[in-house]
């Protein structure tokens, strides 16, 4: 979890070149455009979602679906909250943080999705680069989440405290983030490689929802720096 706010230096007045609700604008189309292609994947490629059924692959399904939906670009939305929602520095604290735990309980159950496809069908688990990194990512944003909640939220924290760690939440907070688009794109290529997708229109669909998750994480990025 990163706050905006916290980030801004000195040298950052050099990115103002770019308007803030240009570069969030771009990155809410992008929100749009890769929950409608990740659905389109899902339900009319991959046969659809489901928590418990005999077609394995359904179950499979709930793992990008939340990871991309829910978790990444929930994270991101939660980065941009201090630039696109006009309201009080208290507010957008809790819904910087809201947002944050609506990403990091999605990312818990897709990671559950994604164990119970893998018991169920006989495959073993964290065996790829894709899966060492996500559950890093998702065992550092939870603790991150944590921490954020008993330094920034917690009434008793002293303003002391919260001054000198703002600086480390910020720039683990983007890491996180970060990682979390490396996670979604090591993903993208596991699963284009595991179909043996080609040139075929399903495969266009995953190429562009690993190109725009590219887009979006770097949106994101910008709107830290502007």
């Amino acid at each position: 979890m990163v706050n905006k706010s916290t980030t801004r230096t000195r040298g950052s007045s050099s990115y103002q070149v770019i308007p803030p609700m240009v570069v969030t604008l771009f990155a809410h189309l992008l929100f749009i455009a890769i929950t409608i292609l990740v659905l389109v994947w899902l339900l009319h490629f991959r046969e659809g979602l489901a928590f418990s059924s005999s077609n394995k692959p359904k179950i499979f399904n709930i793992h990008p679906l939340l990871m991309v939906i829910g978790f990444v670009l929930m994270s991101g939305e939660a980065i941009m909250a201090y630039t696109t929602t006009p309201t009080s520095r208290k507010n957008h604290k809790l819904f910087h943080m809201f947002l944050h735990l609506i990403a990091l309980v999605a990312g818990i159950i897709g990671v559950i999705a994604v164990f119970k496809y893998h018991d169920e069908s006989g495959i073993p688990h964290v065996y790829t680069f894709h899966s060492w990194i996500g559950l890093s990512t998702i065992i550092l944003f939870g603790l991150q989440w944590i921490l954020s909640f008993l330094t920034f939220l917690f009434p008793r924290a002293r303003t002391s405290t919260r001054s000198r760690v703002a600086p480390w939440h910020a720039l683990i907070g983007i890491t996180i983030f970060f990682m979390a688009i490396v996670t979604a794109e090591t993903g993208v290529v596991q699963k284009f490689i595991f179909l043996s997708l080609r040139r075929n229109q399903e495969g266009l669909i995953v190429n562009f929802i690993g190109l725009l998750i590219l887009l979006f994480g770097i949106s994101v990025g910008l709107t830290v720096l502007v």
